[in-house]
């Protein structure tokens, strides 16, 4: 499992060449939210997400003949503009797996990132089937955006920041796709300090986790329908789903619509731009869907920011 010893050593690996994102009170959602509203703001990471945590944490886990070879990773956007940036700081040639129906600012930041971008299927569950030949062809090393302990490791130094700068913490509240930043948030908190409730978000049209829960093993979705792109996941792995059956003490879901008003909120309240996926948490907070107590101390963790002009105009 990982968990709070390799989360401290990613700190060590990757925290210089990250931002310590701030957290921030947000007490006009309070008596909306029924708690103490706050949020993780990683939409003010470098590459506008939580994503180069993990990935800076894996590739500096590279052999030389790796890093000789490449690497190569499927993404919706998010991971894909991390792995270019981190890979161009390191000199390490990458490329990525999109959809063709990825957001056109996530491809052109991928781009200009230094990543070569290979546009393949309309769909996260068309990309996913293509990905491996992709991959055999190009002899690249795969990061994976969540299915890896490093990458794991490197979401849950989020943990080891929240735990550190807001005391008297109740619960976290996380997007989830892959399961790979509530499982590394979740194993970092629990190990540390059990009573803060961990709570996952997932859009209703991609609900990979709840189902695998649900079921007992890992569930391939046959379709994602959703705005929240970045959490379109069409299955967890087998790691993520012990972490979240062993440390995880809830998962819900929003709707589309919620999390769109979620946006709008976030945007005239806290001047924090928020793509679909990033604002999950505050929806469901907003909706009361945690379980949490009146009063209670909640952190938001709001993962990304990266949407389109033209989307954004349209949702809002």
């Amino acid at each position: 499992m990982i968990g709070l010893e390799a989360a401290h050593a990613a700190r060590e690996t990757i925290g210089a060449n990250l931002h310590r994102t701030p957290v921030l009170s947000v007490s006009s959602l309070d008596g909306r939210a029924g708690v103490e509203v706050l949020v993780k703001a990683e939409v003010l990471q470098k590459t506008g997400s939580f994503k180069p945590r993990g990935v800076l944490n894996r590739l500096a886990r590279l052999t030389p003949d790796e890093r000789d070879r490449g690497v190569i990773c499927i993404s919706a956007g998010n991971h894909a503009q991390a792995l270019a940036w981190a890979a161009a700081r390191m000199g390490v040639s990458a490329a990525a797996v999109m959809p063709t129906t990825a957001q056109t600012s996530k491809i052109a930041a991928t781009k200009a990132y230094g990543a070569e971008v290979i546009l393949r299927g309309e769909s996260a569950v068309e990309t996913h089937a293509d990905f491996p030949a992709i991959v055999a062809e190009s002899g690249r090393v795969v990061i994976p955006p969540y299915d890896d302990p490093a990458i794991i490791a490197g979401q849950g130094t989020i943990g080891l920041e929240l735990l550190e700068d807001v005391p008297d913490l109740d619960a976290i509240v996380v997007p989830v796709g892959g399961g790979g930043l509530v499982g590394g948030i979740a194993a970092v908190v629990k190990e540390q300090r059990p009573s803060v409730r961990v709570i996952g978000v997932e859009p209703t049209g991609a609900a990979c986790l709840h189902a695998a829960l649900a079921e007992g093993h890992v569930v391939h979705l046959p379709r994602t329908p959703t705005i929240a792109d970045g959490l379109a996941a069409p299955f967890v792995s087998e790691r993520t789903l012990a972490l979240a059956t062993r440390y995880v003490d809830a998962v819900v879901q929003v709707s589309d619509e919620e999390i769109v008003e979620a946006m709008g909120i976030l945007l005239e309240r806290t001047k924090l731009l928020t793509e679909p996926g990033g604002a999950v948490a505050v929806a469901a907070l907003l909706h009361r869907r945690c379980g949490l107590r009146p009063g209670q101390r909640a952190v938001a963790v709001l993962s990304g920011g990266n949407v389109d002009r033209a989307l954004l105009t349209s949702l809002l």
